[in-house]
């Protein structure tokens, strides 16, 4: 699946004539293209898709998709190794990778999925 998710911009710099940027996703951190934002502040939340900001979010907004997409599963479906769910879903641990419960996403996923709950 490839979703568009929303993310916060950490850090811009201009790499061979294009803005790019880190984009913290619920604790997983991409580069990304702000050429179709290019007035993107840090700090401030985007929707990213294919690896490009496409637009501007407010932080609540962000928020409360980041913890929809937690709570269906879906950065961990978009984020995680394709690999180690698979091995996961069929009770295999993957040899030499940290069994998918225990990845940053996953452990991001079960905090958001708690904080929905506690409401």
């Amino acid at each position: 699946m490839c979703l568009a998710v929303p993310g916060r911009v950490l850090d811009i710099e201009e790499r061979d004539g294009t803005r790019m940027a880190s984009v913290d996703f619920g604790g997983v951190v991409k580069e990304v293209c702000l050429e179709y934002l290019p007035d993107l502040r840090v700090g401030e939340y985007a929707i990213v898709h294919v690896g490009f900001a496409l637009q501007r979010l407010d932080e609540e907004s962000a928020r409360q998709t980041l913890e929809l997409f937690a709570e269906l599963g879906m950065l961990q479906e978009e984020f995680g190794d394709a690999w180690e769910m698979a091995a996961a879903e069929a009770g295999v641990e993957p040899m030499g990778a940290a069994p998918v419960a225990e990845t940053p996403v996953a452990e991001v996923a079960e905090v958001a999925v708690e904080e929905v709950r506690d409401r």
